[in-house]
């Protein structure tokens, strides 16, 4: 890159998330030094929302300041990884700014033609607060692929890599439960990591060691981690009827096993995207699946489903809804789905189940769930003693 090489160090001034020093050495893959960053403000700019995102974009404003941090002593490899964490949207440009030391003269990234900008402004204080913990997270995974993967091909795994970062800062708001030990992450040394392949999976190998029940530290053991987000299943029921909704669809987890019968009976379910709620989810996913707009809703719980092998976190819900019809075939044609939904008596469902008829995991928990409430759930949705 002919502008990286022919710089030995740069200033360069940042306004949005790389005002953050984790950001900055994230991007950068080193640590700073005490006086990398210095505060700065830009005189006759303001920052403003990129259309329909929360990224920040400089933009010429007259009386206005932009505040900001200078990174002091960019090398030509900081400058090609910057470039790759911006992609094509954003290119250096020129501008002066001011520091405790006085004016400087700095580069700064400024959006090309294509980033529109807003009216709203974009304020740091606010990112800290509600997206850091995303964008660090989206940050982490996205640097992993520099020197591996060209920038223009960022834009096909950004979508799932924004869902993997979602999953991640969710999971730091987790609570112990009352079996835990007094184990937590400070118990794990992560000695490797390696992402073997990513897109809407994410494969990594890991080489790491764990405190033992009895105080030792284990072995270093080498384990396979798929990550693809979080996911929330839903039970459809009608408290009227006392009827529920099945599906039943391909699976070729099952085909891979060698299942005669490679379909599955399951719930509703999906993958929680970015920043939806479980709970909208599970709303959503069942009028994709099963065509059924959900009224009240009872949380079941939330578990790991396989969490020897991925990191899937699933919330399980039952949800109220009118099941006056038979079912029918459901699902996206964009996401190759085919499902067919069977309306049952929960008499009958139950009976499936102690007939091993219902296969997957997350409807056997739903079911079990309902008939052990089923008395105080159709009291509170029905009215009914």
């Amino acid at each position: 890159m002919g502008r990286a090489e022919e710089m030995a160090m740069a200033r360069l001034f940042f306004y949005g998330s790389l005002r953050d020093p984790e950001m900055v050495s994230i991007v950068l893959g080193r640590r700073l030094g005490q006086r990398s960053l210095l505060a700065a403000r830009a005189v006759g700019f303001a920052t403003r929302r990129l259309g329909g995102e929360a990224y920040p974009l400089l933009v010429p404003v007259a009386g206005a300041e932009a505040e900001g941090v200078v990174l002091t002593d960019a090398s030509p490899e900081d400058l090609r990884r910057l470039e790759f964490f911006e992609e094509a949207e954003y290119g250096l440009a020129p501008i002066s700014v001011v520091t405790a030391e006085g004016s400087v003269e700095a580069q700064f990234f400024r959006a090309t033609e294509k980033t529109p900008a807003t009216s709203l402004p974009w304020d740091y204080a606010y990112w800290c607060a509600h997206d850091r913990k995303v964008a660090i997270e989206a940050a982490i995974e996205l640097m992993e692929f520099y020197g591996r993967l060209p920038v223009a091909d960022i834009d096909t795994v950004w979508p799932a890599i924004m869902v993997r970062a979602h999953q991640r800062a969710r999971a730091q708001d987790g609570q112990r439960g009352a079996l835990h030990t007094g184990f937590d992450r400070g118990d794990v040394a992560l000695s490797h990591r390696r992402t073997v392949n990513a897109g809407f999976l994410s494969h990594e190998a890991l080489t790491l060691q764990h405190r033992r029940f009895d105080g030792a530290w284990s072995e270093p053991l080498h384990r396979s981690l798929l990550r693809w987000g979080d996911a929330v299943t839903l039970l459809p029921y009608d408290p009227v009827r006392d009827r529920v909704l099945l599906i039943e669809q391909f699976r070729p987890g099952a085909y891979g096993r060698g299942d005669p019968t490679p379909w599955c009976i399951e719930v509703v379910a999906g993958r929680v995207e970015t920043a939806e709620a479980s709970e909208a989810a599970a709303r959503r996913e069942a009028m994709e699946e099963a065509g059924l707009a959900i009224g009240r809703i009872a949380e079941i719980g939330s578990y790991y489903s396989s969490p020897g092998l991925c990191a899937e976190h699933m919330t399980a819900f039952v949800g109220e809804a009118d099941l006056a019809g038979d079912g029918g075939i459901h699902g996206s044609s964009e996401e190759g789905e085919d499902i067919r939904t069977m309306v049952m008596s929960r008499e009958d469902a139950m009976r499936a189940v102690a007939q091993n008829a219902v296969n997957t995991g997350p409807a056997l928990i739903s079911l079990l769930w309902l008939e052990a409430n089923i008395e105080r759930l159709r009291a509170e949705w029905t009215g009914a003693s």
